[in-house]
């Protein structure tokens, strides 16, 4: 058998080696910027997501209850039994209770201001109330 010999001129140049660094630098620059900034908008997605799904649940309860939870029980009265309700399912209406895409609880009242059953949000990235941009109240509709 005999030994491959190996070039002594073996491996890139410093032009191949300037070419791929330019290659990357310029993909860097196309997906950096539409990357940046996508955390922020999943999570307000997100919430929004879990508001619905507590809407829907508040919903369940008030079809088994005859009406909403007060304040005062608050979300809580979805996962865990309160002295009001009639009618509890095994498991409770969720699973845990619930809060936003940045760990805050979801805030609930009702009835609701401007004649609604109830009002239900998040106070945000924030967690205060107002807020602008990612940090804005994010309101069930």
């Amino acid at each position: 058998m005999r030994a491959r010999r190996f070039s002594a001129q073996a491996g890139f140049t410093l032009i191949e080696v300037m070419v791929v660094v330019a290659i990357i630098g310029i993909l860097a620059l196309i997906i950096v910027p539409n990357v940046v900034g996508k955390d922020d908008q999943a999570r307000v997605t997100s919430t929004k997501a879990s508001l619905s799904a507590v809407a829907n649940a508040l919903e369940l309860y008030k079809l088994d209850n005859y009406r909403y939870p007060s304040t005062e029980a608050g979300l809580e009265a979805l996962v865990t039994r309160s002295p009001e309700a009639r009618i509890f399912p095994d498991g409770g209406y969720l699973r845990r209770s619930p809060v936003d895409s940045w760990d805050n609880a979801l805030q609930y009242v009702s009835p609701g201001s401007d004649g609604k059953p109830y009002d239900l949000l998040s106070l945000g990235a924030d967690n205060a109330e107002g807020g602008e941009g990612y940090a804005a109240d994010i309101y069930f509709e």
